[in-house]
Order: structure tokens, then sequence, then C-alpha cells
């Protein structure tokens, strides 16, 4: 798993720190971005085997980088796992499932916010 390349971009440092400890912990290589520009661009240029992508950031919002990350050649085929605390803040929740439905598209997995390491290990072992 030291060679799986896993990129956490979240504009939380906390949940940063939180998921990439999570990962690394497993043996994972881990690389981050803080926004969703810098995310999209790293994904680009780093080609990681697998995203964990939060939904709400400035720049550039999860939603947006998940459909030009599937709309680039390059990074057409990188799994994606979304994370987001929508349900915690305003008590309405979507999944990947609805995601699919608006976009044609879903991601290959999504995790809730706030992050239990059992089921983000899971999320992300059964997309790699």
């Amino acid at each position: 798993m030291a060679n799986t390349k896993i990129l956490v971009v979240d504009d939380e440092p906390d949940s940063i720190t939180f998921v990439e400890t999570i990962l690394k912990k497993e043996g994972f290589t881990v690389l981050s971005a803080s926004d969703g520009l810098e995310g999209f661009e790293k994904a680009k240029q780093e080609i990681p085997d697998l995203i964990v992508l939060d939904v709400q950031m400035p720049k550039m919002d999860g939603f947006e980088v998940f459909n030009k990350l599937r709309k680039e050649e390059s990074t057409k085929n990188i799994s994606i796992v979304m994370l987001t605390g929508i349900r915690e803040k305003v008590g309405i929740g979507f999944n990947a499932e609805d995601m699919k439905k608006f976009y044609g598209e879903g991601p290959n997995g999504y995790v809730e916010k706030p992050i239990s390491p059992e089921e983000l290990l899971k999320v992300v072992k059964e997309n790699l």
C-alpha cells in the first residue's frame, strides 16, 4: 500500500490531518490540498490512485472539482470518495446516488463528517 497514492482535498486543516493520520497508519502515501482549485491541479499533476474530496471548499467546490476531474482525460478514471458535513450543518444530506442522478455519474464512495476512521478505511479500500 505504500505505493498507493491518495490525495486529500479539504479546506479544514484539522480534517486533512485527521484523514492523513488514518491513511498513513495503513501505509498509504498521502498528498493534500487545501482548496478545490489546488486539489484539481494536484490531481492532474500527481495522478493519485484515489482522491478524498470535501464538498464545501473555497475557490472551487467539491462538485465542480469532481466534474472537472471526470472530464479531464488524465484524471477521469481516478477513484473519488466524497467527504461532507452538509447533513450535520443543514440537516439535509445527499449521497453518491443523488450525485449520479444530477451529474450523470456519481463518485466511487461517500463518507459523512464527522468521519468514522473505520468507515473511511472501508470506503477507501473498497474503491482502490
